[in-house]
């Protein structure tokens, strides 16, 4: 008897557990589910250009800053142009001879969005690194300002977060049935 109910026990943990487990890994699911932020590293070539492209649909804030990482800290690191193109090919962002910048703007057609970055043609002897950090709908928003503006804060403040992503995960689902 007492072996039959020690069996028992360990159903009824395990069967405790997996839901546990399920409530633990959920938030992750639905993070991973969101459109949002990502840093990345750009080896430019001496000569040429590389581009990074994002599937973004409409009416979607996008934010990027952008910059040079210094290679050698005492030499002078090259200057580039950076160039976001939309779907349609309409130049969204375009400047030349800079080692930093940021570029903001709402998308207005779904596709695929393009940021191209090449250095100049008098820092053509070395290659660069660019450090470009891509902010797409919830995660461009300055959730500080929103917490002054409307005097919340902690877990108020959490809240409205997380009722952004579900909003935004919404948005999503809605525009991959439509496709």
């Amino acid at each position: 008897m007492k072996n039959g109910g020690g069996s028992g026990e360990r159903t009824s943990r395990s069967a405790m557990v997996l839901p546990g487990i399920f409530f633990l890994f959920l938030p992750l699911l639905v993070l991973s589910l969101i459109p949002g932020a990502g840093a990345i590293w750009i080896n430019l070539p001496a000569s040429g250009t590389k581009c990074v492209l994002e599937e973004i649909q409409p009416n979607v804030v996008v934010l990027a800053d952008y910059s040079v990482v210094p290679e050698n800290p005492s030499h002078d690191h090259p200057s580039i142009s950076a160039k976001v193109t939309s779907p349609y090919g309409n130049t969204l962002y375009q400047k030349e001879k800079i080692t930093a910048g940021q570029f903001a703007f709402t998308t207005t057609e779904a596709g695929n969005y393009l940021a191209c970055f090449w250095i100049d043609s008098g820092d053509k002897g070395t290659g660069a690194t660019v450090n470009l950090d891509w902010k797409i709908g919830i995660a461009a928003k300055d959730w500080e300002s929103v917490a002054k503006k409307e005097k919340i804060e902690g877990v108020e403040l959490e809240l409205r977060k997380l009722e952004a992503n579900v909003q935004a995960i919404r948005q999503n689902l809605l525009y991959l049935k439509s496709r």
